[in-house]
């Protein structure tokens, strides 16, 4: 569950750094008062502390996971 989160917030991250970088327009900070603004200051460290937990899913194990067959 905190792992879709994280990736969810990643995503409008990129989006967002996207519509900076293509159109010059910070939707965070039209949504929420501008880039100094408390709220918009929030949403930035929610999608930085985000990027960090989504580094973790590169190093993760995933050869051991178990796969349920449904024809059984």
């Amino acid at each position: 569950m905190l792992d879709k989160l994280a990736l969810t917030l990643l995503v409008i991250g990129g989006l967002n750094w996207g519509c900076i970088g293509i159109f010059q327009f910070d939707i965070v900070a039209w949504l929420c008062g501008g880039q100094t603004g408390i709220i918009s200051r929030i949403v930035y460290i929610i999608v930085g502390l985000a990027a960090i937990w989504c580094i973790s899913l590169l190093f993760r194990d995933t050869r051991n996971t178990v796969v349920e067959d449904s024809a059984a």
